[in-house]
């Protein structure tokens, strides 16, 4: 098969994971790498042996990259995206696609213009775990969906993260860091979300980095940091959903889907496997579920591999801007229904993406 010819820019903390990609998935090859900082391009182009190293605008334009897999942090994605899809080519972000919804909008309106494919992380849904779980639901096993709950709750990133600080800047928060794998999950089984309500604080105004190299530095936070939501989805079922950067310690489930003849324990949704758990009326116990899919290990890329099939044949992609944008819609609207201090309707909305198939060859995503 000749692979589609892949460019990253942005070669910070997450990129290893990506830059694997190529040797994980066999419609796919990353051929270049830019950073701001030359070096750090350099360092991982000799790790995972990138064969070219170059600034932005010369991995723009060249002319062999397809794709271009933006890695830069959450205030630069749609600029960057942006910068992609004028040069042509087509554009997979890290979450979230922007840090509003004008940004997300301009991002979806430029790419149809110009007939190019955008997407956006996270693809863990696509992994072994939520595939299994999508299977459970589309079976039957827990009967018709009805309510959810999703838990995100930790002490955020200042004790171990290098360079924390837009964890807390516009953009960041535990919401819109943490919210895109959570409400990503839920939208792949349950749907497209209807209306929200919800609320949100800043329980520590200032925080001190523990973490090398920047010990000892004083942060001021102006983002959420602890946000509670209520979602009503468009099929009628009831999710509630708590992410926290300001819980030291908690013991509550992921995300677990409840249903009327059972309830479903769901993996977590930042990770590709994890185990899935079911409970049935007819059984009246928790059950272990066999996964049903591949891809358990850490498979960050799968979304952009899948949107390479996707640009051969023309079928959707599941990791879409489509998608992407009706979950940063949702989120947002979480954050304008604790100002307004009321239900408020979320204006977008998308297609549930397909389930991948079963016994898929190890490296493939279509049959």
């Amino acid at each position: 098969m000749n692979r589609t010819k892949i460019g990253v820019i942005g070669c910070g903390n997450i990129s290893g994971a990506y830059l694997t990609a190529g040797g994980r998935y066999e419609i796919l090859e990353v051929a270049a790498c830019a950073d701001m900082d030359m070096s750090r391009a350099e360092a991982k182009a000799k790790e995972h042996g990138i064969p070219k190293v170059c600034t932005v605008g010369e991995l723009l334009a060249d002319p062999d990259l397809a794709i271009v897999l933006n890695l830069t942090p959450p205030f630069a994605h749609c600029e960057v995206a942006t910068q992609i899809l004028e040069a042509g080519r087509s554009a997979y972000s890290e979450k979230p696609l922007g840090v509003n919804r004008a940004e997300g909008q301009s991002q979806l309106d430029l790419a149809r213009s110009k007939g190019l494919l955008l997407g956006c992380a996270p693809d863990t849904f696509m992994g072994a775990g939520i595939q299994t779980c999508r299977k459970v639901i589309d079976d039957g096993l827990i009967g018709e969906p009805m309510g959810a709950a999703a838990f995100m709750m930790c002490h955020g990133h200042e004790s171990w993260h290098p360079d924390p600080e837009f964890y807390y800047m516009s953009g960041g928060g535990p919401l819109l860091d943490m919210g895109p794998y959570y409400m990503t999950a839920l939208v792949n089984l349950l749907g497209p979300v209807k209306r929200v309500t919800g609320s949100a604080t800043i329980t520590f105004p200032e925080r001190t980095i523990t973490s090398q190299p920047k010990n000892g530095t004083v942060m001021k936070v102006t983002c959420p940091t602890h946000v509670a939501g209520v979602m009503e989805f468009a099929s009628g079922a009831i999710g509630t959903l708590m992410m926290s950067f300001d819980v030291w310690a908690a013991r509550v489930p992921c995300i677990e889907i409840y249903g009327t003849e059972g309830s479903l324990a769901v993996p977590d949704p930042n990770g590709f496997g994890g185990p899935v758990t079911v409970w049935r009326k007819s059984t009246g116990t928790w059950e272990d579920v066999q996964h049903t899919h591949g891809y358990a290990d850490n498979n960050r890329g799968i979304g952009v591999a899948d949107m390479c099939y996707a640009l051969r044949s023309g079928r959707p992609h599941r990791a879409s801007g489509d998608l992407a944008f009706h979950v940063l819609d949702t989120m947002v609207t979480i954050y304008d229904a604790w100002d307004a201090g009321r239900w408020v309707d979320v204006a977008s909305t998308c297609e549930r993406p397909a389930a991948l198939p079963l016994n898929l060859k190890p490296g493939t995503l279509d049959e």
